[in-house]
């Protein structure tokens, strides 16, 4: 049974009168079946898809984003990649199974695969914690991130989580630290690092492991720093205004790809990811294909510092810095403030016009 957001109710309806046109059986009595009814019903169905999901608002983003038929990691994982071996624990705590690693092979190239898993049912999803990763899940991946890194291994991570799991347990095991030392590991590794962004990639859940060289993202996915509800909830007290906190958040594929947040935009089919899972398993294919062979004439130093660029050159075209081409420092050379302190006369403008507005302040 197809499961149906709240603004496909006409491809519903069409979707429905279309089942029925191939099945006459299950009317009153026996029937031909209308071929060309059926073909222009068809036509109806791809015209309404393109219609609707060309013209998405941001929170109708998030929820193709969360719809439960969407491919998770672990679909990507079985299909995508060959002799995968699952390895599991951080060798201090446990296991957490909200968070699939293992060595794979890609295109005939060995890879680590981390793959955050939110679960195809009820039961899966509580074994998985619906893919909110606790402490033990990073340090999990760390480990193996740097058991890549000493065999000269690229890293896949395949993002899809609502963020880190928030429980008093995880709080107590170090739940800050371990996201922190990931974030930290990713950005020392000297080995291709590529994140693909399948789903919800939601605030230090999703950055713990997609600080990588290049970061992809599903036409359809979000990446945020907090979820719209969250947003809402903290801005206006109001969690019902999560359309207004997720226009502003600016969470959709085109959008942070505009900001370079992202590197490139892997298209889904019209409809969404989960209506053609072949087509949207060859276009991640690709993809991870086309940016693995990027890296293969680059140096470990030269992938260190086009990371560290990537993420230095964020925010800084639009801000006080007059060039990205030496980011090596995060220091701010130039900056407009600097132009005013520089010149006396406006400081000494400033000065005076600020003690004639506390003298008059006075005498009120």
């Amino acid at each position: 049974m197809k499961n149906y957001l709240n603004f496909e109710t006409e491809i519903k309806n069409l979707e429905n009168e279309l089942e029925k046109l191939k099945d006459p059986y299950n009317q009153e009595g026996l029937s031909e079946v209308d071929t060309k009814k059926i073909s222009n019903t068809q036509i109806d169905i791809d015209e309404k898809l393109k219609d609707i999901y060309s013209n998405l608002d941001p929170w109708q983003t998030t929820m193709v984003a969360r719809h439960e038929d969407r491919p998770k990691a672990k679909f990507f994982i079985d299909n995508l990649f060959d002799d995968f071996i699952p390895l599991s624990g951080d060798r201090y705590y446990g296991e957490d199974k909200s968070v699939i690693t293992g060595f794979a092979k890609f295109n005939g190239k060995s890879v680590l695969v981390i793959g955050q898993e939110k679960g195809e049912d009820l039961d899966s999803r509580i074994e998985r914690n619906f893919g909110m990763m606790r402490p033990e899940g990073y340090r999990k991946t760390i480990r193996l991130m740097n058991l890549a890194n000493k065999f000269n291994i690229p890293i896949i991570s395949l993002i899809d989580t609502p963020g880190a799991y928030p429980g008093v347990g995880a709080e107590e095991r170090g739940q800050a630290e371990a996201i922190a030392k990931s974030i930290e590991c990713c950005m020392e590794l000297k080995v291709p690092t590529i994140a693909i962004i399948i789903g919800e990639g939601g605030s230090g859940g999703a950055i713990a492991l997609a600080s990588s060289n290049k970061v992809l993202m599903l036409d359809n996915a979000i990446y945020s720093v907090i979820s719209p509800e969250g947003c809402a909830t903290i801005l206006w007290r109001d969690p019902k205004k999560m359309l207004d906190a997720a226009k502003a958040m600016k969470l959709s594929a085109k959008d942070l790809l505009k900001l370079k947040v992202i590197d490139e935009i892997i298209q889904e089919p019209i409809g969404g990811a989960h209506r053609d899972r072949d087509a949207i398993l060859e276009n991640v294919k690709q993809a991870l294909i086309k940016n693995l062979n990027y890296f293969d004439e680059l140096s470990p130093d030269e992938i260190i510092n086009e990371r560290k660029n990537k993420f230095l050159k964020i925010g800084r075209n639009e801000g006080f810095m007059n060039s990205t081409e030496d980011l090596g420092t995060l220091t701010i050379k130039k900056n407009n403030f600097d132009k005013i302190l520089k010149s006396k006369k406006m400081l000494f403008a400033i000065i005076g016009g600020l003690i004639l507005i506390s003298s008059i302040l006075l005498l009120i």
